[in-house]
């Protein structure tokens, strides 16, 4: 699905995604060869369940999509249950690399932990910059122009005056750059602690997947936990309002762009499926 959000096409990008998979991996933990080879074998396989089981149901999302679209009734409730089934498939799709994760943890050295470590700072570091270290109006100018990359790819493009009220609608979500970075940092001590807890327990196979399985849940619901709901909940609610409003002031032939984008997506997605 972040394929479908970055992509005019995604056949290429879909059959490229193993490599892509496996670099980036490799990028944090500089993988050995025993490693690699472990790894792009279960990359692979993982793509094959992905390609012959899942993608057919991501034509059925976007043929749903399209029937919103076309009924001039999508709201931001209609919107949240997409959201909530775009995330369980998420979801699905990483406890389904459940048995591989914990392959590659039982096998990590303690210099990878380190590399993860720095990769997550360098990371870090660059959050900070861009997104803390600026004034508040720039902070809104970025988020706002990220959002417009998307809207521009769906719909193709909007008028000045349907900037502005995509400008406004955006400036109304919640910003809490802070609040994103402190959350980040503690996912990412999380994950370390995990694999270190791994490596110095020496745990087998079956307590490594059921602790990967927990960071994997607290990951995946951290939004409802207490104390941060209210947040979370908030900004859920602007984004999905953000784009209701795109949705709202599109005009026919922007509509049927966006139409057209979903039916070409899925078309890669029917062709994806039948392939190889």
């Amino acid at each position: 699905m972040v394929l479908v959000t970055a992509c005019s096409s995604i056949r290429f990008a879909y059959n490229q995604g193993d490599t892509l998979a496996y670099w980036w991996v490799n990028a944090y933990l500089d993988l050995d060869s025993e490693q690699s080879g472990a790894l792009k074998q279960d990359i692979g396989k993982m793509f094959d369940w992905h390609r012959k089981t899942q993608l057919k149901d991501y034509v059925q999302l976007l043929s749903n999509a399209q029937r919103q679209l076309a009924s001039g009734q999508t709201g931001p409730a209609d919107l949240k249950t997409n959201y909530k089934e775009v995330k369980a498939r998420t979801e699905l799709l990483a406890n389904k690399a459940l048995p591989d994760l914990a392959e590659l943890a039982m096998t990590m050295k303690p210099e990878q932990f380190g590399r993860m470590e720095k990769k997550f700072s360098s990371n870090n570091d660059t959050f900070r910059k861009k997104f803390i270290k600026v004034d508040t109006e720039k902070k809104q100018k970025l988020r706002y122009k990220k959002s417009m990359e998307q809207f521009d790819l769906w719909f193709g493009g909007f008028s000045n005056e349907q900037e502005a009220i995509l400008r406004k609608a955006s400036d109304a979500r919640p910003l809490n750059n802070e609040f994103w970075l402190e959350e980040r940092v503690l996912r990412q001590k999380k994950i370390v602690a995990s694999l270190r807890k791994i490596h110095t327990e020496k745990l087998n196979k079956e307590a490594t997947t059921a602790l990967l399985a927990d960071l994997l849940k607290d990951i995946f619901h951290r939004e409802e936990a207490p104390e941060h709901r209210a947040f979370y909940d908030n900004n859920l609610d602007g984004n999905l309002n953000l784009i209701s409003t795109a949705i709202r002031i599109a005009t026919p032939a922007q509509k049927a762009h966006a139409q057209k984008r979903m039916a070409d997506w899925a078309n890669d997605f029917k062709d994806l499926a039948v392939s190889k």
